[in-house]
């Protein structure tokens, strides 16, 4: 009976030790496979911060490989396939990671290591605690491996692994070349950037003034209320502001946007005013076509931009063209192209965020985003109605379809091996 329960403990530990990392790996890959591009972006953060900016061109092709092999893993784990390969992979990729994790902690290079992408945000030392937990129940699937039960037989096996790699890599390419399915940043659709921007003063930091004084060549630091403002041994320093309580931050903290003027005597561009309230207030469509680079924008679909900006001017709506290239690059450009936007400036890591395209259109409402289109999707005409706002499939009803399209043809498969199974008991 002992012997009995021994069994049954050492299967629930492996199968939670199982769907633990299995798991987990599948969700990472996933999410990062929903935004393939901003995976990239992270990946650039990284190689800046070691001094390896010379290797951004592999950022992309690296991020495809990870959020494949990731979501494979993952899922191998939990089909119990190729165990001995899958386990050893698995373990490869956690001894590489959790010592990099470890050092992203202690030094901070980036406030966000990126492993859940966007969709689920923890700081630098939960990520290396997490992974420390992993490399513990890998151990033990390492230990009791003959206890991992497979789902597919070995006829079925490649077949089962060859449609998740097959459904990771489509399903990485698609975010890669349309905008991700899921958007899990504050510029998604339905958002308001004005509702982003601001947080409850209550939940905001906390700071404090601090008054350094001076006596006898020893400096000490005083608050507002005990500051010796009445006694003329001390001599004031400096003032200073101390952070008391780290509050909740904004999600978004860096929109803004400056519009570009000709000049008057020259015609060249010039930076003109600050119009992010304008932008944000505006009562009417407005559209932002969004190119970070004008020196990397796709042109395939300039003619199509150019007839969406003829129909809005047309219509009395406003339509910019936000950049973070440099005013020379803009004008050169400008004269170029000869595209008749009106032209304005922002951050570039803010416009790869607003939108994955480059470039790529998004229409506002008094801040709020109505749609977003990659250059690919523009809309062949302007009808400025309802018909304008985006389908609401809904995040539920994309993420169910999803699970089906994978589990579908995995069900399939099974039923198959199972079916064959029957017919070859039959014959003996």
């Amino acid at each position: 009976m002992k012997l009995m329960w021994n069994r049954k403990g050492t299967d629930l530990a492996v199968m939670i030790a199982r769907l633990l990392v299995g798991g987990l790996f599948t969700f990472s890959g996933f999410v990062k496979a929903v935004d393939p591009l901003g995976t990239a972006y992270k990946i650039d953060d990284y190689l800046i911060e070691m001094g390896l900016s010379q290797l951004m061109a592999l950022s992309l092709p690296l991020s495809l490989l990870l959020v494949v092999c990731e979501f494979m893993l993952g899922m191998m784990l939990l089909l119990g396939l190729w165990r001995k390969v899958t386990l050893r992979l698995t373990g490869l990729f956690l001894l590489f990671f959790t010592p990099l994790t470890l050092w992203i902690a202690l030094t901070n290079p980036v406030e966000d290591c990126g492993c859940f992408g966007d969709a689920f945000k923890i700081s630098n030392w939960e990520t290396f605690w997490k992974n420390i937990v992993l490399l513990a129940a890998l151990l033990l699937l390492f230990l009791k491996q003959e206890r991992i039960t497979p789902l597919f037989g070995k006829r079925m096996a490649p077949a089962a692994t060859g449609w998740v790699l097959l459904f990771a890599l489509l399903f990485a390419l698609h975010n890669l070349h349309r905008l991700p399915m899921f958007d899990f940043r504050p510029y998604h659709i339905g958002a308001s950037i004005p509702e982003q921007m601001e947080v409850d003063p209550e939940l905001a930091d906390i700071y404090e003034t601090v008054f350094i004084y001076q006596k006898d060549g020893v400096e000490k630091a005083f608050t507002e209320e005990n500051y010796p403002w009445n006694d003329s041994t001390w001599t004031f320093v400096d003032m200073r502001s101390r952070l008391v309580r780290e509050g909740i931050k904004p999600a978004i903290e860096d929109f803004a946007i400056t519009v570009l003027y000709p000049d008057i005597e020259s015609g060249s561009l010039t930076v003109g005013s600050d119009i992010t309230d304008q932008i944000l207030l505006e009562p009417d469509w407005l559209f932002l076509m969004i190119a970070p680079s004008l020196e990397e924008m796709e042109l395939r679909y300039l003619d199509q931009f150019k007839l969406l900006h003829r129909l809005a001017v047309e219509e009395g709506y406003s339509f910019y063209l936000l950049t973070a290239s440099p005013i020379d690059v803009v004008e050169a450009w400008k004269e170029l192209h000869r595209t008749g936007f009106r032209f304005a400036i922002a951050d570039e890591r803010v416009l790869k965020t607003m939108i994955r395209s480059n470039p790529g259109l998004m229409l506002l409402r008094e801040g709020v985003v109505i749609n977003k289109w990659d250059d690919s999707q523009l809309p062949d005409t302007l009808p400025f109605d309802d018909s304008m706002e985006a389908p609401q499939l809904g995040d539920t009803g994309r993420l169910l379809m999803l699970s089906l399209l994978l589990l579908i043809p995995l069900f399939l498969l099974k039923w198959l091996e199972m079916r064959s199974a029957r017919r070859e008991k039959k014959l003996r």
